[in-house]
């Protein structure tokens, strides 16, 4: 049975809907700012408007490839999309893009993959850990409900295999073993550490595949279809792979330390949902070596924070002790990290703007 959604795949070239006629990329554009880390290129006469236009090309294409006549599918489709966004990784992909030659239609349509992949995830993370707001926006599934969000997640996942499997046998092999591991990723934090494994190794297994992964993707596919040396390309992995766990690190800090987040997401989330963060790993083994502020603070963390005056003292309490000053220092040591694989790129704006960007993750509020 063909139901409307199917019908709706008719773009030319894409196999994708019709999208707007009239979105325009200038007007797009204008809207458009470069995350902190990248002040670089805001400088280079050069680098800067080609970096802002295609980001705009980027962000036209991401709209055309959700669109569908479907009026449900639209909406859902078009909801985490239009609530903003860092746009990071495709961020990632277009500058990595200027080691080469970044007009090439390839690298816009690479970014479009990576982008159209992340929002994927995030519909499917919102509905396992219950979130109600995404990018200060009431989550998918608050509004449709767990099934329809989940589908549009596949859905989501579906029309970036479109995008690649245009791009060839070589992006749909690294876009396939990145989502092989984004799901794992997803798994291995849903069923936490084996009775022998770690629980800090495992935290940070969770996170390079989950997050580390697909930042390595978007340097890689830009270093790829630019044409850029062929050696750049496994610098753009290690970098991607390092910075992303750096920035997830940083997240996972600030929401423990109750630092006011734009997403929406209230201060302290992850204590209450009891997902595993460096600050609360790092304070468990704290407890057993035999730190009593610590074994105090974790009878808070681990009693009851239904109640947002518990949350705040709990977040309070973890935001003072010694263990999130440690965190913060990993996570710095993940950036200088990556910061150090860039060192074969030839100086310039983009490794600049590279090293700017490992150093803003892990310096920012949000």
């Amino acid at each position: 049975m063909t139901n409307s959604a199917d019908q709706s795949w008719t773009h030319a070239g894409h196999g994708l809907p019709n999208a707007e006629p009239d979105l325009n990329t200038t007007a797009i554009a204008t809207g458009l700012q470069l995350p902190a880390g990248f002040a670089a290129i805001a400088g280079d006469d050069e680098l800067g408007p080609a970096l802002t236009n295609n980001l705009a090309k980027v962000e036209k294409k991401l709209r055309e490839a959700i669109a569908n006549s479907d009026p449900l599918v639209d909406a859902t489709s078009r909801h985490l999309v239009e609530a903003g966004g860092k746009r990071i990784r495709p961020l990632l992909t277009l500058l990595c893009a200027h080691l080469g030659d970044a007009s090439r239609p390839a690298v816009v349509q690479a970014a479009v993959v990576v982008e159209l992949t992340h929002l994927a995830t995030l519909y499917h993370d919102d509905v396992m850990d219950s979130a109600p707001f995404r990018r200060g926006a009431p989550t998918a599934h608050e509004v449709w409900g767990n099934s329809v969000a989940i589908l549009t997640g596949d859905l989501l996942f579906a029309r970036a295999s479109i995008l690649v499997s245009e791009l060839g046998t070589r992006a749909l092999g690294i876009q396939a073993r990145t989502f092989e591991r984004l799901c794992l990723g997803q798994l291995h934090e849903t069923v936490g550490p084996r009775p022998d494994e770690d629980p800090l190794e495992h935290y940070m297994s969770v996170i390079a595949d989950k997050t580390g992964s697909l930042v390595a993707a978007s340097g890689q596919l830009g270093a790829i279809f630019s044409g850029a040396d062929d050696a750049y390309e496994n610098v753009m992995v290690e970098y991607g792979e390092k910075v992303g766990v750096a920035f997830q690190l940083a997240d996972d800090v600030i929401d423990v330390t109750g630092i006011k987040v734009k997403s929406g997401k209230t201060p302290g989330t992850d204590l209450r949902e009891g997902v595993p963060t460096l600050p609360v790993l790092l304070l468990r083994k704290a407890a057993v070596d035999g730190d009593q502020t610590a074994v105090d603070l974790l009878a808070l963390i681990d009693g009851d924070l239904s109640s947002d005056e518990a949350l705040a003292e709990a977040v309070a309490g973890l935001r003072d002790h010694a263990v999130t000053a440690e965190s913060w220092v990993i996570a710095r040591e993940w950036s200088d990290q990556a910061i150090a694989a860039l060192e074969p790129l030839p100086e310039g704006v983009v490794k600049a703007s590279l090293s700017s960007f490992a150093v803003a993750v892990v310096d920012r509020a949000s």
